[in-house]
């Protein structure tokens, strides 16, 4: 049956606009991963794409670090210099004294602190104690007075060596900022002017959707609705902006643009065996606290040493009681528990259903998108895995020498798990009178 013209033109033009509002989304979400990682990548940038460290530098607060630009147009002039009046000129005699005086302060007084560079300073440290052989090997600071040496310089080729310096020694320096913090103690930063823009978008889109969704649905009010789509709240706050991944998965999925079914399935499958294994041990520990009372109690020993103070009689060499035993276990095995499986599966799901609906986890699930059919599908489960081992266990194929004591372990297997059910039925009924917690979870 196909649909109405104008009904298919509104649910194209929604596609559409999901579609759109994804990739803003996603847009907004690479600006956060760009704007996170640009510290650490700095040095990448500056290298190899200086153009948008030049561009971007001002908007994370960077500026270049006065001592170390003013190093570096040292080191500059008297490139300039030497070109022009020679190396042993007075005047680039003074310009090498000024420089050994300049390296002195930057290792004293690390300008590469504050950008948590120092790392760079040792660099360059022990870079220039390699390139200088002092016998023995001296401190940094004397192999960068060495180093801007007439002396040495001339010795070793001031071409050679200042191409060695702007290569290996240079950029570790120009690398080197200033970052200003603010009056919060936090360093100064600009994204939120990029970020603004998309905040406002999805602020706006955020109120519109809710509000069409609660007069769309006469059930929910405002609140529900703005409680319902949660998770696009992480995309106009300015906080925790790395939690942006999850609106941005989701419309990503609801758009068709990201198949993400079978990644939900399986955290779905996660949680499911793990409320499954929980439930299992609160289980297993209610039916040790019966036996144990039935211990305690002495019924159950009491049973057993009157069936041994009972006289047997023997006829025709053959134990009968025996007999109609194997028989009855037989029989209700192969026959009267497969038809009962229908209302063991009942009693079951009814337990299971009970102690999850105590459980303060049960109504949170309920309205969080996406897991709403959790619980349900949980005791589904529990109840097709429990109701199959149950019937389908004793009817195992088995050799004829072995089939006599599987079958009596595989009826007292059944016989455990029915007191199971049995102590969920009778607690269930009575929480009504007293409220009994099943899993610390």
């Amino acid at each position: 049956m196909q649909g109405k013209p104008g009904t298919l033109r509104r649910s194209k033009r929604t596609l559409w606009f999901e579609r759109g509002m994804a990739i803003l989304a996603t847009i907004n979400f690479g600006l956060v991963l760009f704007n996170v990682s640009y510290i650490p990548l700095r040095d990448f940038y500056f290298r190899y794409w200086p153009e948008l460290t030049r561009w971007y530098d001002p908007i994370k607060g960077i500026e270049p670090n006065r001592e170390t630009t003013a190093y570096l147009e040292t080191v500059e002039r008297l490139q300039q210099q030497v070109s022009a009046t020679g190396l042993e000129s007075p005047e680039a005699e003074t310009i090498l004294a000024s420089l050994g005086n300049q390296s002195i302060d930057l290792i004293n007084e690390d300008p590469f602190a504050l950008a948590n560079k120092s790392g760079s300073l040792e660099k360059i440290k022990n870079r220039m104690q390699d390139r200088i052989s002092i016998p023995p090997k001296g401190s940094a600071k004397e192999a960068f007075t060495e180093f801007w040496s007439q002396d040495y310089l001339l010795a070793q080729g001031f071409n050679s060596e200042l191409n060695w310096f702007e290569t290996q020694i240079s950029p570790a320096i120009a690398s080197n900022y200033y970052r200003g913090i603010g009056e919060n103690g936090e360093f100064i930063g600009g994204f939120w002017r990029i970020d603004l823009p998309f905040m406002v978008i999805f602020l706006l889109e955020y109120l519109g959707r809710t509000y069409l969704i609660s007069r769309r649905f006469t059930r929910f009010t405002w609140r529900d609705a703005l409680i319902w789509r949660w998770y696009d709240v992480f995309l106009f706050v300015p906080i925790w902006r790395w939690l942006r991944i999850i609106p941005v998965a989701i419309r990503l999925d609801q758009s068709a643009l990201l198949d993400l079914e079978r990644v939900r399935l399986q955290a779905i499958r996660n949680v499911i065996a793990s409320f499954a294994q929980e439930l299992t041990e609160v289980v297993v520990v209610q039916f040790i606290n019966q036996v144990q009372a039935e211990l305690k109690n002495g019924n159950l020993m009491k049973q057993v040493f009157e069936a041994q103070n009972r006289r047997y009689i023997d006829l025709n060499n053959t134990n009968e009681l025996e007999t109609i035993a194997t028989h009855l276990v037989q029989t209700t095995v192969f026959q009267v528990i497969p038809q009962l499986k229908p209302d063991i599966e009942a009693l079951l799901r009814y337990s299971l259903e009970s102690s999850l609906k105590q459980m303060p986890l049960y109504e949170s699930m309920q309205r969080i998108p996406g897991l709403q059919t959790l619980p349900q599908q949980m005791v589904e489960r529990l109840v097709s895995e429990f109701s199959q081992l149950a019937i389908d266990s004793p009817q195992k194929p088995m050799n004829q020498s072995e089939r006599r004591l599987k079958i009596l372990k595989g009826c007292s297997y059944l016989t455990g798990w029915c007191g199971i059910l049995a102590s969920f039925s009778v607690k269930n009924s009575g929480r009504k009178k007293r409220s009994t917690r099943l899993s610390p979870c």
